[in-house]
């Protein structure tokens, strides 16, 4: 008869041995069956805009840091049209699993509703949100040689003239041509629009000389403004910017309902698991705290949002605001 510690010793090299034959099942990765851990392939973050514009500066500060926590490339992949439905669609159509992302913002993701009644995507259903990384106040701005000093000139000049100048803007739904839709509403004219694949070609116009004004987001306008190939009348905002201290609010200069502020915000196909949205989401609100995204953000005028403002519940509920918003907004303005 074995002696009682004779067989405890026994036990004791069963349980090695039984470790030692699994050990090498779980150094040799994940046990059939079991899914890969998210992310283990490159994502596509589609940005429904032209190369050049704010949406795509901003996904190309904020992608890029990204990368860096998920520990796999966030490509841009620029997809323009129809004021950037056509890449909101595509996104909303992707598989979900959190290999697509799209860039979405106040045009494609709330007023986009109003302005085209068979849109293809619902935003506050057809996506599953993550993160919400940059406000952008709207700026009104002019060729250089506009012949208006000031918004008061302005507005005298573009009633006057309103059959013969012209804005540029990014397309119906986007951004520049809700904000500017607003402002001419408000200032009762009608001037003729001229689209563009994004606000990028847009301002390249309005630098020439080609185009008489837009309505445009800060990330797109400050550099023109430094270096005075453009000019702004005002922020559509109810406080005046670092980035343009000079430019009075809208407020001040005597049109007080001109308020507009874009946003970006992340956001995935519908059902995508909750356990890849969480690990976008960490890593976006990662990237937004860091200085390679925070400073050159801030530098072009952007506003990084709170903490509080980066959940995807915090998006969802932008959207809800937004939908409703611009629907009021443009219900008898709609083309």
């Amino acid at each position: 008869m074995l002696s009682f510690a004779y067989a405890a010793a026994l036990r004791r090299v069963a349980v090695v041995a039984a470790a030692l034959l699994v050990l090498p099942l779980s150094l040799s990765g994940p046990a059939i069956g079991q899914a890969p851990s998210f992310p283990s392939h490159p994502i596509t973050l589609i940005v429904p805009f032209a190369k050049g514009g704010p949406t795509d500066v901003v996904a190309r500060i904020v992608s890029a840091e990204m990368a860096k926590s998920l520990g796999q490339p966030v490509v841009v992949d620029n997809i323009v049209g129809a004021g950037g439905t056509i890449g909101a669609l595509k996104a909303a159509q992707a598989l979900p699993d959190g290999y697509t992302l799209v860039l979405g913002h106040m045009g494609t993701h709330a007023a986009a509703v109003a302005l085209y009644p068979k849109l293809g995507y619902r935003p506050d259903v057809d996506f599953a949100p993550v993160a919400l990384v940059a406000r952008m106040p709207i700026l009104l701005l002019a060729r250089r040689e506009f012949p208006a000093a000031d918004f008061r000139e302005f507005v005298l000049y573009v009633r006057a003239h309103q059959d013969t100048i012209n804005l540029a803007h990014a397309g119906v739904g986007s951004v520049s041509y809700t904000s500017c839709m607003l402002l001419n509403h408000l200032l009762g004219i009608n001037p003729t629009g001229v689209p563009f694949n994004g606000t990028g070609p847009a301002m390249d116009a309005l630098v020439a000389g080609q185009v008489d004004y837009m309505c445009d987001q800060m990330v797109n306008a400050v550099l023109p403004l430094r270096t005075e190939v453009i000019k702004a009348y005002v922020i559509a905002g109810a406080e005046r910017d670092p980035a343009v201290p000079t430019v009075p609010t809208a407020a001040e200069a005597g049109l007080p309902k001109f308020q507009v502020e874009a946003w970006n915000g992340l956001f995935a196909p519908k059902d995508t698991p909750a356990a890849v949205v969480a690990t976008l989401n960490a890593a976006a609100v990662r990237a937004l705290d860091q200085p390679e995204v925070r400073e050159p953000m801030t530098g072009l005028g952007a506003v990084v949002p709170p903490p509080d403002q980066r959940t995807p519940e915090a998006l969802a509920g932008v959207v809800g605001r937004e939908v409703q918003k611009w629907r009021m907004v443009l219900k008898r303005q709609a083309p």
